[in-house]
Parts: C-alpha cells; sequence; structure tokens
C-alpha cells in the first residue's frame, strides 16, 4: 500500500488551506488534515489521537480542578475536555474576565495534558443555561422560540441578529485571549456549542421566523443538496420544518465560528444530541435542528467553517452505538466521540471508534466532583469506572502519535463484543441486570465477527479460554474488543482485549497453506516498532489470545504451497 509521508500531507493541506480568510498558521499550529477520506489531527506537526476525558458540566472553576486532575492521571488521558461557560467569562456585557481560562492552562501545561474547551453559550443541551443573566432574563432583546400553539420555550431562537452578535463578541474576545497568553499551544480543538436544537418543538414559529419560513431556500443549500429553488415547504416537504431550523442554527453557529477562527483558528466542532437511528421519533422530541443523521447534509451546506460534526453517544446497546459511528464516519466528516458514557458498557466501543479513524474519544463525567448522569453513565465514580479506560488509555497513550499515523495512511478495523442486556426492539435496557441473563439464551455465533481484510479474514471471538476446547460464550459483562490496522498486505497490527483474533485466508489463497510467520509484542518509541517477543506456539496456536490485558502485536502472514 503507497503511504504518502507526513511531510507532503502537510504542505498539501497547507497549500489547500492558504486561502481560507482565517488568521495565518504556523506550520505546528493543531489543524485536521486527510488523506484519501482518512483524517488526523495534527498537534506540534505530529499526528495525535485524542485519548480524553470529560468532566461533568460545573467543573469548569478553579475549585473544582483539584477534583479533576487525579482522575485524568489515573485514566492515562492525554487530553482534558472541559466547559468555558459565557456567564463565567462576561458576567456583566462588555466586561471579560479569563481567569479560568488562564488558571486552567497553567495546570494543565504543569500536568503535560493538552485542553479542549466547550463554548457553553447561546446552546447548552437547547438551553442558554450557561450563557449570562442579562442574556438569559432579557427574552425580549434575545427571544426564545415558539412552538406552533406560541408557547414560549426555554431555547434561544436563532434568527435574531441580537443573539448573535452578543454570543460572537464573547466568542472572539475568547479566542483572541487564546492567542495572547496560549503560545505553547495547550488548547488543540475548541467546540462551538453544546448539543444545539430544540427540544418540544421542530422549529421556531414565532412571527418572526413565520416570515424568513415563507421566503425562498437559500441558492447555496439548493447547489449543495441538488434541490429546485422554491420556498421551504416547496423544496423538502414533511422535512421543511426540520431542515429550517437545521439550516439557521448551523448558519448562526457557523458565523460564530468563522469570526473565532479569524481571531485564532483552532480547529473548529459541533457536537450532537443523537437521535435514535431506529426509533427516532418526531422533531422536537429529540434535538430538533442539531446536527442529527438526517440533517448532516443541511449542516455540512450551513456550517462549512465546522471541521466536524461529533455524536454524543450514550446508548448503551452495541447495535445503536455501531451504527452512530457509521453515520458520522463519513468522507467529509472525521469521526470524533466527543461524548460517551463512563459505564462499564461503553468502553468496548473504544475499538470501533478508531477502527472506524475516529480522531479521539471522550467519556464524559470523569472526574471526583461527586456528579452522577446515571443512568447515562456509571452510578459513581471509583477505580472500578475508572480501571478500564485506563487499561486502553495506557496501551494507546504509548503510541497515540504511531497509531493516528497509521489510521491516517492504511486501513483500519474495529470489533467490539456484540451482545448486552439492551434489547432495541422495545427500547429498553436493563441497567444492572447481568448479561449473563441474555448470553444464556445466544450461541457461538452470537459472540463471533468476521472481517474481510483482502487477501485474509479476520475473526474476533469473546469470552473463551486460550485453548479451542470450548466455543465462544461472551464475557460477562461485555467488555472484549479488538482493533486492526493493514500495515502491508499480509502485515496487520493488532490489539486486543478479553477476545480472541484469528486469521485464515481468503477465497483466492484457500488452496495454499498458511501460517503466522512472524508474531512479535512490542511498543513504539519515537515512531518506530520496538521489538519485546516472539509470540508462538501456545501463544498462537489457538489464535491470538488476549485475555488479561490489552497487548501491541505485529502480526505477518504467509502462505506455503504442500506439493
Amino acid at each position: 500500500m503507497k503511504k504518502l509521508s507526513l511531510s507532503v500531507i502537510v504542505l498539501i493541506f497547507l497549500s489547500s488551506v492558504s486561502g481560507m480568510a482565517s488568521a495565518k498558521v504556523d506550520d505546528d499550529f493543531p489543524q485536521i488534515i486527510s488523506n484519501n477520506g482518512r483524517y488526523a489531527l495534527l498537534v506540534d506537526s505530529k499526528p495525535y489521537l485524542l485519548l480524553a476525558a470529560q468532566t461533568n458540566n460545573s467543573a469548569n472553576y478553579p475549585a473544582a480542578l483539584p477534583d479533576v486532575w487525579p482522575v485524568v492521571e489515573q485514566m492515562h488521558a492525554n487530553t482534558l475536555v472541559i466547559p468555558v461557560a459565557w456567564e463565567q467569562v462576561e458576567p456583566d456585557e462588555g466586561k471579560f474576565d479569563f481567569s479560568f481560562v488562564d488558571t486552567l492552562i497553567a495546570q494543565a501545561r504543569e500536568k503535560q495534558v493538552r485542553l479542549v474547551l466547550l463554548w457553553f453559550a447561546t446552546w447548552k443541551n437547547n438551553a442558554p443555561h450557561y450563557a449570562p443573566a442579562w442574556v438569559k432574563l432579557d427574552n425580549q432583546r434575545f427571544p426564545r422560540v415558539k412552538t406552533r400553539d406560541g408557547k414560549t420555550l426555554n431555547s434561544l431562537s436563532p434568527h435574531h441578529r441580537s443573539t448573535l452578535e452578543a454570543d460572537k463578541k464573547a466568542f472572539v474576545q475568547l479566542m483572541r485571549h487564546l492567542k495572547k497568553v496560549d503560545r505553547q499551544k495547550t488548547v488543540i480543538m475548541v467546540q462551538v456549542q453544546n448539543e444545539v436544537g430544540t427540544y418540544g418543538s421542530a422549529r421556531d414559529y414565532s412571527a418572526h421566523a413565520e416570515e424568513i419560513f415563507q421566503q425562498a431556500v437559500p441558492q447555496k443549500l439548493l447547489a449543495d443538496v441538488g434541490k429546485k429553488s422554491g420556498s421551504w415547504s416547496e423544496v423538502f416537504g414533511k422535512d421543511a420544518d426540520e431542515f429550517f431550523h437545521a439550516w439557521h442554527i448551523g448558519r448562526f453557529v457557523d458565523e460564530i465560528t468563522e469570526a473565532g477562527k479569524r481571531e485564532y483558528p483552532l480547529p473548529m466542532y459541533v457536537n450532537v444530541a443523537l437521535r435514535n437511528p431506529y426509533h427516532p421519533g418526531e422533531p422536537g422530541q429529540y434535538s430538533s435542528g442539531g446536527a442529527t443523521d438526517n440533517v448532516i447534509h443541511i449542516w455540512k451546506s450551513a456550517a462549512p467553517n465546522i471541521d466536524l460534526i461529533a455524536p454524543d453517544i450514550y446508548f448503551r446497546d452495541h447495535k445503536t452505538a455501531t451504527r452512530v459511528m457509521e453515520l458520522y464516519t463519513r468522507n467529509d466528516n472525521p469521526l470524533y466521540i466527543a461524548e460517551i458514557g463512563n459505564d462499564q458498557p461503553y468502553v468496548r466501543y473504544f475499538f470501533d471508534a478508531i477502527g472506524h479513524g475516529a480522531l479521539g474519544f471522550a467519556p464524559f463525567g470523569m472526574d471526583n466532583t461527586k456528579y452522577s448522569n446515571y443512568p447515562l453513565g456509571a452510578e459513581t465514580m471509583d477505580e472500578k469506572v475508572i480501571k478500564p479506560f485506563a487499561d486502553l488509555y495506557r496501551v494507546f497513550g504509548a503510541m497515540d502519535s504511531e497509531w493516528a499515523e497509521i489510521s491516517l495512511n492504511n486501513r483500519t478495523w474495529g470489533f467490539s463484543e456484540p451482545v448486552d442486556t439492551y434489547s432495541p426492539d422495545k427500547e429498553l435496557w436493563n441497567a444492572k441486570g447481568s448479561d449473563q441473563e441474555v448470553k444464556e439464551q445466544r450461541g457461538p455465533e452470537d459472540f463471533t465477527q468476521r472481517q474481510d481484510l483482502g487477501d485474509w479474514t479476520a475473526e474476533i471471538t469473546y469470552g473463551r479460554p486460550a485453548f479451542w476446547i470450548d466455543p465462544p460464550k461472551g464475557n460477562n459483562p461485555a467488555s472484549g474488543g479488538a482493533v486492526i490496522a493493514e500495515l502491508s498486505r499480509d502485515e496487520f497490527l493488532v490489539v486486543g482485549y478479553h477476545a480472541r483474533v484469528s486469521f485464515s485466508p481468503s477465497k483466492e489463497l484457500q488452496d495454499e497453506q498458511f501460517t503466522f510467520e512472524r508474531v512479535e509484542e512490542g511498543h513504539f518509541e519515537n515512531g518506530e516498532w520496538v521489538f519485546e517477543r516472539v509470540w508462538n506456539g501456545d501463544q498462537t496456536d489457538w489464535g491470538l489470545n488476549f485475555i488479561y490485558r490489552p497487548h501491541v502485536l505485529k502480526v505477518k502472514l504467509a502462505t506455503y504451497k504442500t506439493n
């Protein structure tokens, strides 16, 4: 497989953005690059895998930080994801206070941890809870959404310049301040708003919004989605209300993003309060106007300055969680798991994420502030919650740059144990139930996954001893996973946990005998593979068994003729 050198990719990228209307970027400035539909985040001019910990929402004050850093350290996280709220940086209009930002950056540098900042402003989960009082208490100057029957919701309307200009002014000041104080580039990415959209209505039905709705669909959107001109109802039919709301929220966010990038052009993204892809419900039952899977194309047109759209995954079941990753992995959209639950069932989805080439993974609520968003996450924060993430972060943290570069240039596949207590058909899950209750009704095929790798087929199985004696029965609880990266035609990098990975030849090679030519356990140092030992005999006769802890293996496969 031909592999572009990183320097060539960076030069291509910098040439492509040279005409963008943003501040000039240094070569070592954080940025997202692409290579044939695969992506990487560059930090200090090297690919960077975000092994992140996200705090609870209101941990964004100096007094809370002592409850944050110990968990970051225990997790082996290289990045802290944490809010910066409009209300704390501009409590009085026109008077700015960035003391928390300064404290945060100083402590992060001391801890040698990078930062992703979350801008909580006009929207935080649909509402202006983190906007300053002078905004959220003035419904005349900053109007909220109205339902079809005239009810006022606690969601600011995207149709008013007064709201947009006030939010944009504060965000510009934040980015200007980062440019001034963060010379070491501790902050590597910014989320603009948080889970935008509206619950309780498909869109704003106020008189002002209705007047805009009756106008023609903007030409840019028509061109981007391949539609002929007309009103929103004429062009989009039953989807008109939701698409209208998504377009205008997207435009609102994009204008703020563009203004911020003119000051300091860090990568910027939006996160999504998802709808269930199998049981979506009606707009307003989920956060209508946010970049849910059915309006990604609208957002891509409305918000070209947004670098990526990132899902927040709180579906525990395998079927739904992995489907979300498929939907947000696109040639025009790098996957980044901006939030995911911090309970045990979510840990294994790390393998799926990086198998999709994700820029990173950020479990939510990773601090000791004594808050829990159960049942979306764990009931309590303790060692049992932290350790499964730490086991994986420890391994991938030792090769975060190397893995990110491999993922940028090569095919990767991720797998996670597919059986759990959730029943998607019933739209419910048993938070405390034993996975064994489900597994007793399943057979070996339910704990077996196969993947065509080209000349080879990989088989991943869960819950079996190191030898072939017993069929897979699954782990209790479901916790297994694996990721495979193609290094060359017959060579793969494999990492697994509570799983067995086996290989067999494809149909074209089935007339030949096959074997492991060599299986090396090792690690990376300064971009180079460092050999530790060879796996052979008991370690390979029955496949590659990852039982007690993750291992990093370089696997060379080969065939030979018997005639």
